[in-house]
């Protein structure tokens, strides 16, 4: 068996245990799917580069929810590290590591290939990057609910991680453009979905 292929059997066996009682909020350590809910895809990445802008590793948004390449791992920054199992404040800054191929959710002041608004990718070394990729949690409560709409603002250019209706040909072929924009509204909302929640610590 393939190691995509365990990675897929060993997400799954979790998955239904995640409605139960103790998992209301997103925790340091949870690997999960993020579902831009305007246009119900699922922030996605995979080892295929941008054609153009900074040539990085690029991210998209898929409507199937089965997909593997769609987990990515809640982690706090490089100088501020958050304790693993402990909710995620909402105001707080973290990162978001893609499961497959151990790259930060990344953006810079490059033009996206489709829409030319801000471009996103996926970035660093072995899970290690630079401030690009820093993103802060926006939300109403106090800490990240797992059933609540939130807004991921990039904390270098202060744009908002968002979707367009533009989708990409071959070898990509209708998967959607991710881009950060300056409207914080509903184009720019998300939502956590399928994955493996960490329990939360007895003290918040």
């Amino acid at each position: 068996m393939s190691p995509g292929s365990v990675l897929v059997v060993f997400l799954a066996s979790f998955v239904a245990s995640t409605t139960s009682a103790g998992f209301q909020y997103v925790t340091c350590g949870s690997v999960l799917k993020l579902l831009h809910i305007q246009t119900n895809s699922r922030l996605h990445s995979h080892e295929v580069r941008y054609g153009s802008g900074s040539g990085q590793q690029s991210v998209t948004g898929v409507s199937q929810s089965d997909d593997a390449n769609s987990y990515w791992v809640v982690k706090g920054t490089e100088d501020k590290p958050c304790r693993r199992g402990n909710p995620i404040k909402c105001g707080a800054t973290i990162r978001l590591n893609h499961l497959s191929t151990r790259l930060n959710l990344h953006s810079h002041l490059f033009q996206s290939p489709l829409s030319n608004h801000q471009e996103v990718s996926a970035f660093g070394e072995n899970g290690v990057g630079d401030t690009g990729d820093y993103w802060t949690l926006e939300c109403d409560d106090e800490y990240w609910e797992r059933d609540e709409a939130i807004i991921m603002k990039h904390k270098d250019t202060g744009m908002f991680l968002s979707a367009t209706g533009h989708t990409y040909g071959r070898p990509i072929h209708g998967q959607r453009e991710i881009v950060a924009v300056s409207d914080s509204g509903y184009a720019s909302q998300w939502k956590a979905m399928e994955g493996v929640y960490v329990k939360p610590s007895e003290e918040k």
